[in-house]
């Protein structure tokens, strides 16, 4: 509601200093800070008083005079040197967002589509920590986007072919003297994306120790990318398997996918071939002839004095033929925006619970329908912020071919990385030097298999949850207890790895985590079940007969609504203003914030106002409108944050 009147100020100012002044401006509208002073202020006469040469508070006067009847606004005052302070009505306010139910939009199949590519964890081993913050941040912008009603596709990619899974068909080929068949009845232990964590960090010291032995990582790579040979078939068992943990791993968080591409399509398709015709036709790379990079073909970047032996200039195929990944992450991003001329080929990969099909490319021949994937308006590529180089070459790549919309239109949605304090280090039995313990943090290491497993660290809350849950309602079900767990938990989770803007560096800490206190994801869902507790208690109070929906009159509603209370139904109001701000700035944290503020404000409304005991009949029912329309928008922000409200807690 908040947004439709301040829409309706905007457009009252600039036709009366059209019509007045003859003059055309936007007019900047802000929140006073006290509810004393209205809900919607300008400085429009500040900016007219540097046009029109004269006082801005008289101009303020004017305007105010001009400015008439606004619907939904009961009066406009001039404050200070010239500000213009506008005051809703409260009462037809409060019973507008009462009866406003409606439905976020949902966009059409054949409106513009946002491509959102996230998660994109290497199948090689088990997914951890630092995964869990690029998937829980993807997801929940697909969300905002499609709240906002955006056209989303999502899309995981899969590195199926890189250096990655190359190293563990090492480890199994030369390590563990393993041949296909002898890893294929392996996927079928429980955890093998374990397995493989183990053995990608003993591959790297086998490196470490003889780097004569990283030959035997070139040739499985070749082996691998050119799709032939036990080290291919190994691969290709590997990834998969891996890949399935991952998206077990990721439903428990409440994640989903519309699209793997995986990366062996890309080559064996001849996607790359295509992107790399058209890369040499436009002389967008040329052969490196000296320096460290001699033999490579290279993406110069436009940046003055680079040469062909520095970083700047980005290698897209090696010496020995293999293509880098950057250089398949051009010919992908080609094709997410229909630019490449040719398509993948689709199977179904599984299905989830609610029917819906997860779909992967396939260089066989695939399904006869499908649905249309890519041609894509708009690009999102949520990947940390360590590869914003690798980003750049990408956009630069698109530019270099003449596509310079399509570049405007990919973004690089970055973040910092998920580290671990010194202490969790500990706990996971970690050593750590003198100068490591000192450090805020201590950063994740794959190959050192230096991390927390996402599904240990799910594990560890869902027990603490449950602990909780059970000392609580040690009479419930076990299915609703461990429900119950569940959300609380990953509620715990998500919240922990979305309150952080995206610059910021987390250290992640199991006691932080862990705890159900302060500024977190359960402090979020008791505020929902204490609200619906409440109507509970009222149902039995009135043995079953439904309540009232609206307070009266607004006139009613507005004798009712003090500060403290006006204040309580704005925040729960501005949710949709909080959607365009954290789409603005691509800041999933924005509704994080939003959720624990409007939490925070309830449970200090709640002690003040004893709802069930009130005696006012009509100020009973006001406050349970109140309490209601808290439960909604609350309920709709931990959703956007992929949080479930339990029933109980």
């Amino acid at each position: 509601m908040y947004l439709i009147l301040e829409a309706r100020v905007r457009a009252a100012l600039r036709d009366v200093v059209r019509q007045k002044y003859g003059v055309e401006i936007a007019p900047v509208t802000e929140r006073p800070p006290k509810v004393e002073m209205g809900e919607i202020a300008s400085p429009l006469a500040f900016d007219l008083a540097k046009r029109l040469k004269r006082a801005p508070r008289q101009i303020a006067q004017e305007i105010a005079a001009e400015v008439g009847r606004i619907a939904g606004v009961s009066r406009v005052e001039v404050a200070g040197a010239g500000y213009l302070n506008f005051f809703f009505d409260r009462g037809a306010f409060f019973q507008a967002t009462l009866t406003d139910s409606a439905a976020p939009p949902l966009a059409s199949a054949d409106a513009p589509k946002s491509v959102v590519e996230h998660t994109n964890i290497n199948p090689n081993k088990a997914a951890h920590i630092g995964h869990l913050r690029n998937a829980a941040l993807g997801d929940t912008f697909v969300r905002l986007l499609r709240r906002a009603g955006r056209y989303v596709e999502v899309q995981n990619y899969v590195d199926n072919t890189g250096v990655q899974v190359a190293d563990v068909v090492v480890g199994f080929e030369a390590l563990e003297h393993k041949s296909p068949d002898e890893v294929l009845r392996l996927t079928e232990l429980p955890r093998f994306d374990y397995l493989c964590w183990d053995l990608y960090a003993r591959v790297t010291q086998f490196f470490e120790e003889d780097k004569t032995r990283l030959a035997l990582r070139g040739e499985a790579l070749k082996a691998i990318e050119e799709g032939h040979g036990p080290s291919a078939k190994m691969a290709e068992i590997v990834s998969t398997a891996v890949l399935r943990a991952h998206l077990k791993t990721m439903l428990r968080l409440g994640i989903e996918y519309d699209l793997l591409p995986r990366e062996s399509e890309i080559l064996r398709l001849k996607f790359w071939e295509a992107a790399f015709e058209q890369l040499k036709q436009r002389n967008a790379i040329h052969i490196a002839e000296g320096g460290k990079n001699a033999g490579c073909w290279v993406m110069r970047m436009d940046e003055p004095g680079a040469t062909d032996s520095d970083d700047d200039a980005k290698i897209i195929v090696r010496s020995n033929g293999t293509v880098t990944y950057v250089g398949k992450d051009i010919a992908y991003q080609l094709w997410k925006f229909g630019l490449l001329g040719r398509d993948f080929n689709y199977e179904s990969f599984e299905t989830y619970a609610d029917g819906r099909t997860l779909w992967t490319t396939t260089s066989e021949r695939g399904a006869a329908t499908h649905p249309a994937f890519g041609h894509a308006a708009q690009v999102y590529n949520v990947i940390d912020a360590r590869q914003a180089y690798l980003q750049r070459v990408v956009v630069a790549g698109l530019r270099a071919l003449g596509f310079d919309s399509e570049a405007d239109r990919s973004t690089h949605f970055s973040y910092e990385i998920v580290a671990l304090t010194p202490r969790c280090a500990a706990e996971m039995g970690y050593t750590l030097s003198e100068e490591d313990q000192k450090r805020p943090y201590v950063e994740v290491s794959g190959r050192k298999g230096l991390g927390v497993k996402a599904d240990d660290l799910l594990d560890r809350l869902e027990a603490a949850a449950r602990a909780e849950v059970d000392a609580r309602h040690g009479d419930a079900p076990e299915s609703e207890r461990a429900a119950i767990a569940h959300a609380v938990a990953i509620g715990a989770l998500r919240y922990f790895l979305l309150r952080f803007t995206r610059s910021t560096i987390i250290a992640f800490d199991f006691k932080e985590a862990l705890s159900f206190e302060g500024e977190t994801g359960p402090y979020c869902q008791y505020a929902v079940v204490r609200i619906r507790n409440i109507f509970r208690k009222l149902a039995e109070q009135n043995a079953g007969a439904p309540a009232s929906t609206a307070v009266g009159s607004a006139a009613d509603a507005a004798k009712l609504l003090e500060n403290d209370v006006w204040e309580l139904v704005l925040l729960a109001d501005s949710l949709e203003t909080q959607i365009e701000a954290a789409l603005g700035a691509q800041e999933p944290a924005f509704i994080a914030k939003y959720s624990f503020q409007l939490a925070q404000a309830f449970n200090l409304f709640y002690h003040k106002h004893h709802i069930l005991s009130e005696t006012d009949a009509a100020k009973k029912q006001f406050l349970l409108d109140t309490a209601a329309l808290v439960e909604r928008k609350l309920v709709a922000a931990l959703g956007i944050l992929g949080i479930e409200a339990p029933e109980k807690m």
